[in-house]
């Protein structure tokens, strides 16, 4: 039996939840159950802190995890990426006040607040740079203005919440994180279960990320019209029962099917119509 460690709670718990659903697996219906087992699918689910879930994983307890990448590099863990998952994406920066620093070259001798330690004593040391850095749970915003650090480290969405701290954020991006499923480092990948729990989630991403398009166009059209639409290896074409009509079937890209809508009709096409994809495999 595959055994999944998956967020209890959190930005990533509701999104991975809802996409293990999709994806044909069991979910718990009560938030304080901490284990469910998925008999026709031969899963055990698990319902940890998100923070945990890499050394859970690296301690070869559990087979594969769903947590963020931030995580999974702050913990330190024996652990490694193997999929991104599209959700719960965030940046993080370095902040400090306006005229202390330009980027983390200017950090040598300052003092570093930040809740995620392992990635930023890990992005100093990877530059070069001599500077303490000092571990706060929660927000770090205030660090400064109470005289613990110089500079803080933190996540970084709109910037609004640093800038009425009368902070602004310096330098490159320390890392981009999402949620990632991850395994033990060196474990076999190739193993039936891990890779059956894979495609369905790579089926899941597919299926939010396209749209299957069908239309009608004239033949002496339809060239132009494969080239907008030309699918994942090739649009299906089948004749329809008025001579010099085809119709054509095709995958595109959800976010780009309005404007390929409105190209289609430019050349001719009719009976443009989009249908949402539940499930694949490519």
């Amino acid at each position: 039996m595959l055994r999944i460690a998956v967020p209890n709670k959190g930005s990533l718990s509701g999104p991975a939840a809802e996409m293990l659903h999709e994806a044909g697996y069991q979910q718990r219906r009560e938030s304080k159950e901490l284990r469910i087992v998925d008999p026709e699918n031969d899963v055990e689910f698990f319902y940890l802190r998100p923070r945990d879930i890499a050394i859970y994983v690296s301690s070869g307890q559990l087979d594969i995890g769903i947590t963020g990448r931030d995580l999974l590099i702050d913990s330190g863990a024996n652990a490694e990426e193997i999929l991104p998952l599209g959700f719960a994406r965030s940046t993080f920066r370095y902040a400090t006040k306006p005229g202390t620093a330009n980027g983390v070259e200017d950090l040598n001798g300052m003092t570093v607040a930040t809740s995620y330690e392992g990635i930023v004593a890990g992005h100093l040391a990877d530059n070069g740079i001599d500077a303490s850095v000092v571990h706060l749970d929660g927000a770090v915003e205030t660090a400064i203005e109470l005289g613990v650090a110089e500079v803080i480290a933190d996540v970084v969405e709109t910037g609004t919440s640093l800038r009425n701290a009368g902070l602004e954020v310096i330098g490159k991006p320390i890392m981009k994180s999402e949620a990632v499923v991850i395994r033990r480092t060196g474990e076999n990948g190739e193993e039936p279960k891990v890779q059956q729990f894979l495609r369905r989630l790579q089926g899941v991403l597919v299926a939010r990320t396209y749209v299957m398009m069908d239309y009608d166009c004239r033949v002496e059209q339809l060239e132009k019209a494969v080239a907008l639409t030309p699918g994942l290896e090739s649009p299906t074409v089948s004749p329809l029962h008025n001579e010099g009509w085809v119709a054509v079937r095709a995958m595109v890209p959800a976010k780009e099917a309005q404007r390929i809508m409105d190209d289609l009709y430019d050349i001719g096409a009719r009976a443009i119509l989009t249908t949402a994809i539940h499930a694949c495999r490519l």
